[in-house]
C-alpha cells in the first residue's frame, strides 16, 4: 500500500512537473476579431492580437490596423503611401472602442507550445519597434489581416495548415467578397466598384480570402499544428448589432438622370433639358475617367490597376461636354462601341460591373451618343 501511495505522488509529481515545463511562458495568445462599423473604413472588420503575460502581469493588444493623421494625410491616403504601423495597447482599451458602439468581438485562444508562444511574441515585440513597426498599407494585399495571417506559419512552420474558409464549388473575387460586405453602403460599394479595376477580379485562393478579418477568423479557427486543433477556446466578449441596408440610392439617383436625359434628347420641346443633362452626363464622366487614370498610374492602389471602366467613362467626355457637337458623329459612335464592350468585359467575367445601378447611366450615355449622331446626319443631309 505504502508503494502504491509513494507511486501516485511520484506519477502527480511527474505530471505537475511536466506540464510546467510544456507552458512556463505564462503566455495567453488569442486573434480578436472585430465587427464592421458605420465608417468605410470600418466595414470590413477588423483583426488584433493579444497577448497576455501572466509572469509580467500584461494584457496587450497588438494592432496593425493604425494610422496617423498627418498634415498630408488625404494625399498619401488618395495615392496609396500612407504607412500604418503596429501599436500596442492595453486590452481595456481596445475593447472600449468596440463595445460602447456594439461591434462585435470574438477571441481565439490559441494552442500552442510554450516555444512557440515565446516566439510569436518575440516577433511582436520586435514588430512594433519603431524602425520596425511601419508598412505600406494595401487593403487587398497587406493589411491588417494579412500582416497577422503570415505571423503564424512564419513561426510554427510547415507542422501548421490554415482551415479552409471558401465556400466549396464557389470560385469567389476579391469584387464578389468586397460587394457583400458593401450590403448596407450603397454609394460607397458604386464607388469603388467604379474606382477598382480589374485585379480584383482574381479568383481568391484560401490564403488570399484572409485579407479579411472573420475569414481570418474561420481559417484559424479550423488550423491544426500537427494535425491538432490550433483554437483551444473561443469566446464572445461583444456582440453585434443587426445593421440595415438603406434604399438603394445611387439607382434611384441615375435612373431619375436617365429619365430626364431620354426625355431631353427625344422630345424636342424638351431641347433645353437634353442639352442640360448632356452636359453633365459627359461633364461627370469625363471626370470619372480622368480620376480613373489618376488612381491607375499614379497611384500605389494595386487594387486600381488595369481599370477598363475607362471605356465608358471616357476621359475626353469631359472635353466633349464644353464643345459643339458638330461633327463629332465618329467620336460618339466610338462611345458607343466602348460601352457595348465594357458590357462583354463583364459578362466575360474580365471586371466586374455594378450593373443594376449603372445601367442608366450607360442607357444615358447611349442615348447621348446617339443624339449626336442623328444630328450630326441631319445637318450633313
Amino acid at each position: 500500500m505504502f508503494r502504491k501511495i509513494l507511486l501516485l505522488i511520484f506519477i502527480t509529481l511527474f505530471a505537475v512537473h511536466t506540464q510546467a515545463q510544456t507552458d512556463s511562458s505564462g503566455l495567453r495568445i488569442s486573434l480578436l476579431t472585430c465587427g464592421p462599423g458605420d465608417e468605410i473604413y470600418e466595414q470590413f472588420g477588423h483583426t488584433a492580437i493579444r497577448v497576455v503575460d501572466t509572469l509580467s502581469r500584461t494584457d496587450i493588444v497588438y494592432n496593425y490596423g493604425t494610422f496617423g493623421f498627418e498634415e498630408d494625410f488625404e494625399i498619401k491616403f488618395m495615392r496609396g503611401k500612407l504607412l500604418y504601423y503596429v501599436s500596442r495597447e492595453s486590452f481595456n482599451g481596445f475593447i472600449s472602442g468596440y463595445a460602447p458602439y456594439e461591434r462585435s468581438v470574438e477571441e481565439h485562444v490559441l494552442q500552442m507550445t510554450a516555444e512557440e508562444k515565446q516566439s510569436v511574441q518575440d516577433y511582436l515585440v520586435w514588430n512594433a519597434k519603431e524602425e520596425n513597426r511601419y508598412y505600406k498599407y494595401d487593403f487587398f494585399f497587406d493589411n491588417c489581416a494579412t500582416r497577422i495571417r503570415d505571423i503564424f506559419p512564419n513561426a510554427l512552420g510547415d507542422k501548421f495548415k490554415f482551415g479552409y474558409t471558401l465556400p466549396e464549388g464557389q470560385n469567389l473575387t476579391f469584387r464578389d467578397i468586397m460587394n457583400q460586405y458593401f450590403y448596407v453602403v450603397h454609394f460607397e460599394r458604386v464607388g469603388c466598384n467604379i474606382l477598382l479595376g480589374s485585379r480584383i477580379d482574381k479568383v481568391m485562393t484560401n490564403e488570399d480570402v484572409m485579407f479579411l478579418p472573420d475569414f481570418l477568423r474561420d481559417g484559424v479557427a479550423g488550423a491544426t499544428v500537427n494535425n491538432k486543433s490550433f483554437v483551444k477556446e473561443s469566446n464572445l466578449l461583444s456582440t453585434q448589432r443587426v445593421r440595415q441596408a438603406g434604399p438603394n440610392y445611387p439607382l434611384i439617383v441615375f435612373s431619375i438622370a436617365a429619365l430626364l436625359t431620354i426625355l431631353g434628347v427625344t422630345v424636342s420641346k424638351l431641347k433645353f433639358l437634353g442639352n442640360l443633362m448632356s452636359f453633365l452626363t459627359l461633364f461627370i464622366t469625363g471626370l470619372l475617367g480622368v480620376l480613373m487614370l489618376v488612381m491607375w498610374f499614379w497611384t500605389d492602389h494595386q487594387g486600381c490597376e488595369n481599370n477598363f471602366n475607362v471605356l465608358w467613362a471616357l476621359p475626353t467626355n469631359l472635353i466633349l461636354a464644353f464643345l459643339p457637337k458638330r461633327n463629332k458623329d465618329k467620336y460618339a459612335l466610338i462611345g458607343i462601341v466602348c460601352i457595348f464592350i465594357s458590357v462583354l468585359l463583364h459578362l466575360l467575367k474580365v471586371q466586374g460591373l455594378p450593373l443594376l445601378e449603372l445601367s442608366p447611366l450607360l442607357l444615358s450615355l447611349i442615348f447621348i451618343f446617339g443624339w449626336i449622331v442623328k444630328k450630326n446626319r441631319y445637318a450633313k443631309a
